[in-house]
């Protein structure tokens, strides 16, 4: 099979983009085929792979044009990225499918609504919850973690240094009664007055350089914490860059670089 792809990335958390605008090139993806394409020795190599295709195609009524059909690595379903988003928008903008300066983008998550913002994206990363505390664990060592949910779930644990999480571990523990369908792992060092460091662990993905929802899952549990006012904006660090996230009462906005790196056609013959 032939097609065309992209390869992009926000922070250094990467993704394959494959265009199928009318929805008959990919249809409904292999899991395996995601996880192949994933693969940094016998594939691409990403943190996951976006298909671009017309929301019509689809049968969405959505005011949208677009929709990002989001797969982590493994092949398995995500609701959202905050981070595979902007670099949508990204592809989008570049190759004219949309005119900025804001556009919606429609995902498992809903409706997103995107804004040019100098050389960055940002994304309305609309609502989200928080819940009970659990502990989480990595590299023989536990810590309290805070349920948020942003799109995706998440565990948000606080540490000294965000070395201190040791190797992450391909499955780190979790509770499985609070997330029977996995859970993000994020663990936070406070650098600053609004400004902290975060590492994550991805369900589906593994440790990456970055995750949009974490850094919002992130900036919420720091600013619940900190008791911080409406609205608050938190530089999150990540191994791949720098996001801000302003959180307010009802929501968050996650403003960060995007980039396309690469493009080609192949012939896949894995």
């Amino acid at each position: 099979m032939e097609f065309t792809w992209f390869k992009g990335h926000g922070t250094e958390n990467d993704f394959v983009l494959l265009p199928d605008h009318d929805g008959t090139l990919h249809g409904d993806l292999d899991p395996a085929f995601v996880a192949a394409l994933c693969d940094r020795r016998r594939g691409i190599g990403a943190d996951g792979v976006m298909r671009v295709v017309r929301c019509t195609a689809l049968g969405h009524n959505s005011p949208a044009e677009w929709f990002m059909d989001y797969r982590n690595a493994d092949g398995s379903l995500s609701q959202m990225c905050g981070n595979g988003i902007r670099v949508f928008a990204r592809h989008l903008l570049e190759e004219g499918l949309v005119e900025g300066p804001e556009f919606p983008i429609d995902t498992r998550d809903g409706l997103k609504f995107l804004t040019v913002v100098g050389d960055e994206i940002a994304v309305d990363m609309g609502a989200f919850t928080t819940g009970t505390h659990s502990k989480v664990s990595a590299g023989g060592q536990s810590w309290e973690a805070l349920e948020v949910h942003t799109g995706n779930p998440h565990a948000v644990a606080f540490v000294d240094r965000v070395t201190d999480a040791g190797p992450l571990l391909e499955q780190p523990g979790y509770a499985e009664s609070v997330y029977p369908e996995g859970v993000n792992i994020e663990f936070v060092e406070r650098r600053g007055t609004h400004h902290v460091a975060m590492r994550v662990h991805e369900r589906g993905s593994g440790e990456t350089r970055s995750c949009g929802t974490g850094a919002c899952a992130v900036a919420i549990a720091t600013a619940k914490a900190d008791g911080a006012p409406d609205p608050t904006t938190y530089r999150v660090d990540v191994p791949g860059g720098t996001l801000h996230v302003t959180v307010s009462p009802d929501r968050t906005i996650l403003r960060g670089p995007a980039r396309i790196v690469a493009a080609g056609t192949m012939e896949w013959r894995g």
